[in-house]
């Protein structure tokens, strides 16, 4: 749950560095802008908010890991991912956008840190541990924050262990490691989809390859 509080407070700090015409530059996410990003994560901590007071008896469906299902690359026709666009335009200005993540990302946070770690919450018609719930949410905080700064060179990344958590997760949902050669963001960047590995990682990858990309929902 630490690691949950660190990794949010470092991505929000990277949005509230942005100058203004950041918002306007493209994210890692495929098809989206840096403010349809950070539109999404408004979304992300009202989740969050919702959640941990979505109280559950029943016991738990899924943990940290397999909270996250394996799909298929966004094709931009999703709904949801239209409205973002849609929401995040609607904005109009950066400072505004800037500050409903602080003002909600804020009370996430607090409400993360109040949390009983051991209680029961529901969300997505599953059931697991608020700690598990918070710690699945670092790989999330992690990625987005890879995608922040992709067009950003000399931005401060991820906390470095929200990368290494994040890339165990990633190697559990596989089945298997990267090689070891591999720094943490590459083995993230390259095992979401983010960026095609180039011929030597290919080559190194081996069997994992087939595998890629590993497109988390």
């Amino acid at each position: 749950m630490d690691l949950f509080t660190r990794t949010w407070t470092a991505l929000r700090a990277a949005v509230d560095g942005l100058a203004d015409e950041d918002f306007a530059r493209p994210s890692g996410c495929a098809g989206w802008l840096v403010r349809d990003l950070v539109c999404h994560l408004v979304i992300d901590a009202q989740d969050v908010l919702i959640t941990l007071v979505t109280p559950a008896d029943a016991e738990p469906t899924v943990d940290a890991v397999t909270y996250w299902k394996l799909g298929e690359p966004p094709t931009g026709a999703d709904p949801l991912d239209a409205l973002i666009v849609r929401l995040a335009a609607a904005y109009e200005q950066p400072w505004l956008l800037k500050f409903h993540l602080d003002d909600v990302g804020a009370a996430a946070g607090r409400a993360a840190e109040l949390a009983d770690p051991a209680a029961r919450v529901a969300t997505r018609d599953e059931v697991l541990t608020a700690g598990d719930y918070l710690s699945a949410y670092v790989v999330e905080w992690t990625l987005h924050h890879l995608d922040l700064i992709a067009g950003l060179p000399g931005a401060a990344g991820p906390p470095a262990e929200g990368l290494a958590r994040s890339r165990e997760t990633l190697e559990k949902l596989a089945g298997a490691p990267f090689p070891s050669s591999f720094p943490d963001e590459d083995a993230l960047l390259v095992g979401t989809g983010r960026r095609p590995p180039t011929d030597a990682e290919r080559a190194e990858l081996g069997v994992l390859a087939t595998k890629l990309p590993l497109v988390l929902s």
